[in-house]
């Protein structure tokens, strides 16, 4: 089962985040999935896809790469790195057409076969405080 679950968190950061496939956000995330993320407290679908189109307006290039991956039973914990470049007014600011590159950790929890919870851990004050400056 956790190769099982590897293969499915790959898929959502491979086709929701970089390919932008919006069927793969049913398939995958349960209907009422929570979402813990930096500054957004996400539960269900629809809330999930405002957060994610927020941030592909403000970074329409983003590029998210998995840098590795640790199974355990339900959890998937992934390490990645995001680049892209500010171009849309999203975010609460304007677009400043900064390049943008961070990293950050991802831990999900699977519930037959689909995502159920997942908390993102990266600096997003940091993150803001570059594009500013």
């Amino acid at each position: 089962m956790s190769q099982h679950h590897r293969q499915l968190a790959q898929r959502w950061f491979e086709d929701v985040w970089n390919r932008r496939i919006d069927a793969s956000i049913d398939e995958l995330l349960h209907p009422d999935a929570r979402g813990h993320m930096e500054g957004f407290e996400t539960k269900g679908v629809e809330e999930f896809r405002n957060v994610r189109a927020t941030f592909l307006e403000a970074f329409p290039d983003f590029r998210l790469d998995v840098e590795d991956m640790v199974v355990d039973g339900d959890n998937v914990v992934t390490r990645w790195r995001v680049r892209g470049s500010h171009l849309g007014n999203s975010l609460g600011m304007a677009a400043t057409q900064r390049s943008a590159d961070f990293r950050g950790m991802t831990w999900l929890r699977f519930e037959n076969g689909r995502i159920v919870e997942g908390w993102d851990s990266w600096n997003m004050g940091d993150l803001m405080q570059k594009l500013t400056v």
